[in-house]
Protein backbone atom coordinates (compact mmCIF):
# COMPACT_ATOMS: atom_id res chain seq x y z
CA UNK A 1 0.00 0.00 0.00
CA UNK A 2 1.24 3.21 -0.72
CA UNK A 3 -0.07 7.02 -0.36
CA UNK A 4 0.89 9.98 -1.82
CA UNK A 5 0.07 12.81 1.01
CA UNK A 6 -1.82 13.15 4.17
CA UNK A 7 -4.50 13.88 3.20
CA UNK A 8 -5.11 11.47 0.11
CA UNK A 9 -6.93 8.40 0.35
CA UNK A 10 -4.94 5.68 0.34
CA UNK A 11 -3.29 3.79 -2.78
CA UNK A 12 -3.43 0.04 -2.77
CA UNK A 13 -1.98 -2.21 -5.13
CA UNK A 14 -5.19 -4.43 -5.47
CA UNK A 15 -6.71 -3.40 -8.46
CA UNK A 16 -9.74 -0.39 -7.98
CA UNK A 17 -12.75 -0.98 -10.18
CA UNK A 18 -15.69 0.79 -11.01
CA UNK A 19 -18.85 0.08 -9.77
CA UNK A 20 -19.86 -0.99 -13.34
CA UNK A 21 -17.23 -3.32 -14.23
CA UNK A 22 -18.20 -4.87 -10.86
CA UNK A 23 -21.44 -5.51 -11.95
CA UNK A 24 -19.89 -6.81 -14.87
CA UNK A 25 -17.51 -9.17 -13.38
CA UNK A 26 -20.63 -10.10 -10.88
CA UNK A 27 -22.99 -10.89 -13.76
CA UNK A 28 -20.05 -13.02 -15.57
CA UNK A 29 -19.57 -15.10 -12.29
CA UNK A 30 -17.52 -12.70 -9.59
CA UNK A 31 -17.78 -13.91 -6.34
CA UNK A 32 -18.91 -10.98 -4.51
CA UNK A 33 -17.70 -10.06 -1.17
CA UNK A 34 -19.84 -7.66 1.30
CA UNK A 35 -17.30 -6.71 4.11
CA UNK A 36 -19.41 -4.20 5.38
CA UNK A 37 -20.79 -4.79 8.88
CA UNK A 38 -24.73 -6.06 9.41
CA UNK A 39 -25.58 -3.00 10.93
CA UNK A 40 -24.28 -1.24 7.58
CA UNK A 41 -26.05 -4.05 5.44
CA UNK A 42 -29.04 -3.34 7.29
CA UNK A 43 -29.14 0.50 6.88
CA UNK A 44 -28.27 1.01 3.58
CA UNK A 45 -28.86 -2.63 1.64
CA UNK A 46 -27.74 -5.29 0.08
CA UNK A 47 -26.39 -6.61 -3.07
CA UNK A 48 -28.69 -9.50 -3.48
CA UNK A 49 -26.17 -12.77 -4.37
CA UNK A 50 -22.67 -11.44 -2.97
CA UNK A 51 -21.40 -12.74 0.17
CA UNK A 52 -21.09 -11.51 3.64
CA UNK A 53 -17.18 -12.08 5.34
CA UNK A 54 -15.80 -11.00 8.69
CA UNK A 55 -12.72 -8.56 7.53
CA UNK A 56 -11.32 -10.11 10.81
CA UNK A 57 -11.74 -14.12 10.26
CA UNK A 58 -9.95 -13.48 6.59
CA UNK A 59 -7.69 -16.75 7.04
CA UNK A 60 -10.35 -19.50 8.24
CA UNK A 61 -13.21 -17.73 5.09
CA UNK A 62 -10.82 -17.73 3.05
CA UNK A 63 -7.73 -19.93 2.68
CA UNK A 64 -8.74 -22.72 0.48
CA UNK A 65 -7.27 -25.58 3.13
CA UNK A 66 -9.33 -23.61 6.25
CA UNK A 67 -11.92 -25.82 7.47
CA UNK A 68 -14.22 -22.70 7.98
CA UNK A 69 -13.47 -21.45 4.17
CA UNK A 70 -16.85 -19.95 2.31
CA UNK A 71 -17.80 -22.82 -0.13
CA UNK A 72 -18.07 -20.13 -2.58
CA UNK A 73 -14.30 -19.42 -2.62
CA UNK A 74 -12.62 -22.68 -4.88
CA UNK A 75 -9.76 -21.51 -6.63
CA UNK A 76 -6.66 -18.95 -5.97
CA UNK A 77 -7.39 -17.37 -9.51
CA UNK A 78 -11.01 -17.07 -8.69
CA UNK A 79 -12.69 -13.31 -9.52
CA UNK A 80 -13.32 -11.81 -6.35
CA UNK A 81 -14.68 -8.33 -6.05
CA UNK A 82 -14.75 -6.72 -2.95
CA UNK A 83 -17.05 -4.40 -1.64
CA UNK A 84 -17.54 -1.83 1.75
CA UNK A 85 -18.80 1.17 2.47
CA UNK A 86 -15.71 2.89 1.18
CA UNK A 87 -12.19 2.09 -0.32
CA UNK A 88 -10.44 2.65 3.05
CA UNK A 89 -12.78 -0.51 4.02
CA UNK A 90 -12.36 -2.46 0.48
CA UNK A 91 -8.80 -2.02 -0.19
CA UNK A 92 -6.63 -3.25 2.89
CA UNK A 93 -9.25 -6.54 2.53
CA UNK A 94 -8.55 -7.35 -0.92
CA UNK A 95 -5.02 -6.30 -0.57
CA UNK A 96 -4.77 -9.00 2.13
CA UNK A 97 -6.13 -11.24 -0.20
CA UNK A 98 -3.61 -11.16 -2.64
CA UNK A 99 -1.02 -11.57 -0.33
CA UNK A 100 -2.45 -14.61 0.20
CA UNK A 101 -1.87 -15.86 -2.80
CA UNK A 102 -5.12 -14.60 -4.69
CA UNK A 103 -4.70 -13.71 -8.17
CA UNK A 104 -7.89 -12.24 -9.42
CA UNK A 105 -8.91 -9.62 -6.42
CA UNK A 106 -10.58 -6.38 -6.89
CA UNK A 107 -12.20 -4.05 -4.90
CA UNK A 108 -15.10 -0.72 -5.70
CA UNK A 109 -14.46 2.64 -6.23
CA UNK A 110 -16.67 4.64 -3.91
CA UNK A 111 -17.83 1.09 -2.14
CA UNK A 112 -21.52 -0.09 -1.81
CA UNK A 113 -22.97 3.41 -2.14
CA UNK A 114 -21.82 4.27 -5.51
CA UNK A 115 -22.96 0.46 -6.50
CA UNK A 116 -26.12 1.05 -5.45
CA UNK A 117 -26.29 4.61 -7.34
CA UNK A 118 -24.43 3.32 -10.60
CA UNK A 119 -27.97 0.83 -10.89
CA UNK A 120 -26.02 -1.80 -9.87
CA UNK A 121 -27.97 -4.99 -8.31
CA UNK A 122 -28.93 -3.91 -4.64
CA UNK A 123 -32.00 -4.11 -2.46
CA UNK A 124 -33.41 -2.78 1.13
Amino acid sequence: MSETSADAQPAYDAPLITPEEAAARFANGAVVIDVRSDAGRAQDGTIPGSIRADRNALDAQFLLDSPEKLAEITEWDQDIVIVCGSIRGSGPVAEQLRQKGFTNVAHVEGGFPAWRDAGAPSER
